[in-house]
């Protein structure tokens, strides 16, 4: 989140390394930690194979915490993968087996997967309600809230409704700048810059675009900084 995408493949790799192959639960556990990672970084078809290997141990060993959390990124995974259906009953399988468990402990993310899926299916009036109950669920859970401020703008955008886009997309910048999560600052002025481009303001997106990408030093090769070279190029252009 902090913009150090090589650092943290090199300690995801130390972590799964480090996992006692003779231990179900460490290796559930690593690889759930590692699809998470991946889902995170937008590389879902080696965050499908992850979830899946996590969810077969959790559920043959009994471990419904990991079990639950398996499915949500599993179905996120499939969902951006070309298959919503299956993703959208994988995400709330996972979604009520959290509650289950007892704990809203990353709830708004989960839920915003929801969201993104059911955008993925076409139906965006449900995604936009069900990213509205991502806001709500847990409002004191910030780490997330750039994110789903992010996902309602671009869905708010699909909608037609480009003034609450822009709003949302402008709050995910500032909120993201407030904790230093330079990933997701960086993710929102994509949007945002695209939303702005389309308005006529190419300058202004040029500029912020820019700057963000300017700031980092490592991980050019994940999507959201080839998505910011490859916008940098056509606004230069």
């Amino acid at each position: 989140m902090i913009g150090q995408a090589d650092a943290a493949r090199e300690r995801m790799a130390r972590m799964m390394e480090a996992a006692n192959e003779n231990n179900p639960y460490d290796m559930a556990l690593s690889s759930y930690c590692a699809a998470y990672l991946r889902v995170y970084m937008r590389e879902y078809k080696e965050a499908e194979a992850l979830a899946a290997r996590a969810l077969e141990l959790s559920e043959k060993h009994q471990f419904p915490y990991i079990a639950s959390l398996s499915r949500c990124f599993l179905g996120q995974a499939r969902a951006q993968l070309g298959r919503a259906t299956d993703g959208i009953v994988l995400i709330r399988e996972g979604l009520a087996g959290w509650l289950e468990v007892g704990s809203r402990v990353g709830l708004s993310v989960l839920t915003m997967y929801l969201a993104e899926a059911q955008e993925r299916e076409g139906a965006i009036v449900d995604a936009l309600e069900t990213v509205e109950q991502a806001l709500q669920v847990n409002p004191d859970e910030l780490v997330s809230r750039p994110e789903v401020l992010r996902t309602r703008g671009e869905l708010r955008l699909k909608h037609g409704d480009t003034k609450l886009a822009e709003a949302d997309l402008r709050d995910a910048i500032a909120l993201a700048r407030s904790m230093d999560a330079k990933a997701l600052e960086l993710r929102s002025t994509i949007s945002l810059a695209r939303l702005l481009d389309n308005e006529g303001n190419r300058i202004e997106a040029h500029a912020m675009v820019r700057e963000i990408y300017g700031w980092f030093t490592e991980g050019f090769d994940t999507r959201d900084l080839k998505d910011a070279k490859a916008l940098l190029d056509e606004l230069n252009g």
